[in-house]
């Protein structure tokens, strides 16, 4: 039983962060808000190429294990793959938010950290030769 890609992942939060996490994946990650079963608490699905990729669940308060700091155990990061490199420095440089970049030795891909409104450690990779590929056509 073979998988072929990652299908999605689930941020719990308090009801208060869904709308800031919201605005953070929609505004500086650029996916889009879409629809959702009636699932019995609140929250969104985020979209990415007609695929919800990110689901927000909000479950708990603000006082309890969920509202608090993120922990996400062995978890390090997540990576969406990206476009447009220098559009999105400046969307990001923009709309204040603090990120580091990497380039990767010896490969042609180049990537960008940052934190969502929790503190998850965000990665977007942008392969260098479908940046050059785009900017030429």
């Amino acid at each position: 039983m073979p998988v072929s890609a990652l299908d999605h992942f689930t941020i719990r939060c308090s009801e208060a962060d869904l709308v800031p996490l919201r605005d953070f994946y929609t505004r500086h990650i650029g996916l889009r808000v879409g629809d959702r079963p009636p699932i019995p608490a609140p929250g969104f699905w985020l979209y990415s190429e007609g695929r919800p990729i990110v689901h927000l669940y909000a479950i708990g308060s603000a006082g309890d294990a969920t509202g608090g700091a993120a922990v996400t155990g062995p978890l390090d990061h997540i990576s969406f793959r990206a476009h447009d490199l220098e559009a999105t420095r400046a969307q990001l440089r923009a709309g204040g938010i603090n990120f580091e970049e990497a380039p990767v030795p010896g490969w042609p891909l180049h990537q960008i950290f940052m934190r969502d409104p929790k503190g998850l450690k965000i990665e977007l990779t942008f392969d260098l030769d479908a940046e050059r590929e785009r900017s030429r056509g």
